[in-house]
């Protein structure tokens, strides 16, 4: 999934904010590094996110059969190979 440069920044405002927000959470940190910090996970989930993609729809093209994309065959394979490389991750 792509996801502009500020859309990223709100995310991180967002998320920051909600959980400073929580009478619970105190940061150790200001909250601007927090931010910070939570936009580079964000940055680094997608990154993972669209190179799990690539890879998953090189393994569904890289069939003998060709599988058209879009098709109850190609969602199949997709979801799974999809769960093989989360699984590779660890999640």
């Amino acid at each position: 999934m792509r996801v502009s440069h500020d859309k990223i920044g709100r995310l991180s405002h967002v998320a920051t904010d909600a959980l400073a927000a929580l009478e619970d959470v105190r940061f150790n940190e200001e909250h601007n590094s927090v931010r910070l910090h939570a936009r580079r996970i964000l940055e680094d989930l997608l990154r993972t996110e669209a190179r799990m993609d690539e890879e998953v729809r090189r393994k569904i093209s890289s069939q003998k059969k060709g599988i058209l994309e879009g098709s109850s065959e190609w969602e199949v394979l997709y979801r799974k190979y999809y769960q093989e490389e989360l699984k590779k991750l660890g999640v």
